[in-house]
């Protein structure tokens, strides 16, 4: 049976076990250093724990290591890769191939979404020169996803299918780079796409007037696994390495929920060990999303783009009726609570929040009526019960045990099989006295026995066959139980470090797919350099990082294109004239837009000062 993977991000070792109580496969988390996130950094010490409590289940952790490395760090970045692989790692996420050129112990390599493997001859390429799996790029649609299985056999596929994204293909943004040398591809992204923008065509028109134009809705696709599934995805992932414990509690339980109704229909099986159990209903719209798409999956489909805010919009309650100027009556699902957030759009379009100061009856009372007024459409962005209950959710996960108490030779054998056919066994010694009551004393064995509480396991089934019954000490009964279940815990570790994937590592010469790199293919160090020249590349560009004049380059490639979103497209019907070339402008700089359309993208280029 192929197990498929719901992997979950982990901001600190609180969110690594959050996501693990909650059903997460495996997780991934940033070390001390090269994480692509410089906020959510780890010590060591705190990897070894999480190690530790997902190996019990069975989960993975995998470390992120994705950004592009400077000379003086390579020989950092393969002391840091040793140092994980000793504390049990299981792999590493890379982006830069220099890293290829280490000497590396034997740990799986995972390829970042920032080596923007766009298609199947560069996952094919992956593949051949080793790595264990490929994240694929946020813009793959269903045909590029069966694709690159259709051209590889071994290599593991990996989506993201819920949280932020963004605006530009992986590992190809250069724009934050550009305003202040805080490189993405280093871990320091300054999110310039989530800033206000003016939109004008080349006379100096006004098309569109400080709107969060580059800024996208977050990705969903909880209704599409299966179809995810059929096309060769076998890791799932939720983005987030900057979320916290509660987004990563409920983001979780809800796709387990949500795979775990559709993976033995279909044949497939976990990855890990376990259930989990949580005392709330997860609903991904009751934390942090500035609505959903499923993005281009289907191709170009839903609306994408997020142009009012960059926050949360939260869930749509219904629209505003019956304001008397204080208070008004929610047309739609009225459930609102005293401190609970909304926000809505004013007459300016621009989003506009308020908490609840009191609610009576159906009238609800916003602390702020200002720009409140019938018809208006209400979004809860601060469920306040629903956050506490987060807060304060009892988590538990457990692994199903079958225990079987018998008689052999005269000896009692106790033995326990996990649900991974984990087995251990014990012979209890004991002065053999029979029970007067021997009901009794049957069920005061099956009693202790049966008490799990507190242990990985819960119990699935307990069988006893005894011929005779005789008098045990509680006390005996308890430690036989304890010293069960410590085997056992043994015995799985040592099953899973032998089933631990080992590298597949092999400097080969497959060539490359393409035999000139740009700037743009982010090769900002020697031994990159080198690694693909043993691929038979046969031109190469240092990195946009490398200091080079970027004055004219390309600074962002998008599928998000303005002209579509503002129907200014000629492939959707439009048929006016427009004075091109369009630009940006955020009050300082202006950027130039182009559009390629038979791809259907739009690229950002260069920085000017505004007119």
């Amino acid at each position: 049976m192929e197990k498929i993977e719901l992997l979950s991000p982990a901001k600190d070792l609180e969110c690594a076990i959050a996501a693990i109580e909650s059903g997460a496969d495996a997780i991934y988390i940033g070390g001390p250093r090269f994480g692509a996130r410089t906020a959510a950094g780890n010590s060591l010490q705190d990897l070894e724990k999480a190690v530790v409590f997902a190996h019990r289940y069975w989960a993975k952790v995998y470390l992120t290591l994705n950004t592009l490395l400077k000379e003086e760090e390579l020989e950092l970045a393969q002391g840091l890769i040793h140092d994980v692989y000793n504390i049990g790692i299981d792999a590493v996420i890379i982006q830069d191939m220099g890293i290829l050129e280490l000497s590396l112990p034997p740990i799986p390599l995972i390829a970042s979404t920032q080596t923007h493997s766009n298609t199947w001859q560069k996952v094919q390429f992956l593949e051949k020169v080793g790595f264990q799996r490929v994240i694929l790029p946020r813009e793959c649609t269903l045909e590029d996803i069966r694709l690159a299985r259709q051209h590889t056999t071994k290599i593991e596929l990996e989506a993201f299918v819920h949280g932020s994204l963004c605006v530009c293909y992986s590992g190809q943004c250069y724009m934050s780079y550009a305003c202040g040398k805080r490189s993405g591809n280093r871990g320091d992204c300054a999110q310039p796409c989530r800033k206000k923008y003016s939109l004008k065509d080349a006379n100096g028109k006004l098309l569109e007037k400080e709107k969060h134009l580059l800024s996208l809705k977050d990705l969903n696709l909880s209704d599409s696994l299966g179809e995810l599934l059929d096309a060769g995805i076998t890791s799932f992932k939720i983005e987030g390495r900057l979320k916290d414990s509660s987004y990563v509690k409920n983001i979780v339980g809800f796709y387990r929920q949500k795979l775990d109704k559709i993976l033995l229909p279909k044949g497939y099986g976990k990855s890990s060990s376990g259930s989990s159990k949580r005392d709330f209903s997860p609903d991904p719209y009751k934390t942090f999303n500035r609505g959903y798409t499923t993005y281009f999956l289907y191709h170009r489909k839903d609306p994408i783009a997020s142009p009012h805010t960059p926050k949360s919009w939260g869930e749509k309650l219904g629209k505003v009726q019956d304001f008397d100027g204080q208070s008004f009556i929610l047309k739609g699902k009225a459930n609102l609570a005293n401190g609970d957030g909304i926000c809505f759009l004013d007459e300016k379009g621009e989003l506009v929040g308020t908490l609840i100061s009191k609610v009576q009856g159906l009238r609800i009372y916003p602390q702020d009526v200002d720009a409140i007024e019938n018809g208006r459409e209400i979004f809860r962005n601060l469920d306040r019960v629903f956050l506490q209950s987060l807060k304060d959710a009892k988590l538990s996960r457990t692994i199903e045990l079958k225990i079987r108490l018998y008689e052999e030779n005269e000896n009692w054998i106790l033995q326990g099989e996990d649900e991974d056919g984990v087995q251990a066994s014990l012979k209890l010694e004991f002065p053999k006295e029979k029970a007067r009551d021997q009901d009794k004393a049957l069920q005061a064995i099956q009693k202790q026995i049966s008490k799990l509480g507190g242990s990985l396991f819960s119990l699935k089934s307990l069988e006893v066959s005894l011929k005779n019954i005789y008098f045990l000490p509680l006390s005996l009964l308890n430690e036989a139980r304890r010293n069960l279940i410590e085997k056992i815990e043994e015995s799985r570790k040592v099953k899973y470090e032998e089933k631990k994937p080992k590298a597949l590592l092999e400097k080969n010469d497959f060539p490359y797919p393409e035999a000139k790199l740009d700037a743009y293919s982010n090769i900002l160090n020697s031994l990159a350099v080198k690694f693909y020249q043993r691929h038979q590349v046969k031109q190469i560009e240092p990195s946009i990082e490398s200091g080079i004049d970027i004055k004219d380059k390309e600074l962002m490639r998008t599928k998000l294109c303005l002209k579509f979103q503002y129907g200014m497209c000629p492939k959707a019907g439009f048929s006016g004239n427009i004075a091109e070339p369009l630009c940006l402008c955020d009050g300082e700089k202006e950027y130039t837009l182009a559009f390629d359309c038979k791809k259907c993208e739009m690229k950002i280029i260069g920085q000017f000062p505004a007119r």
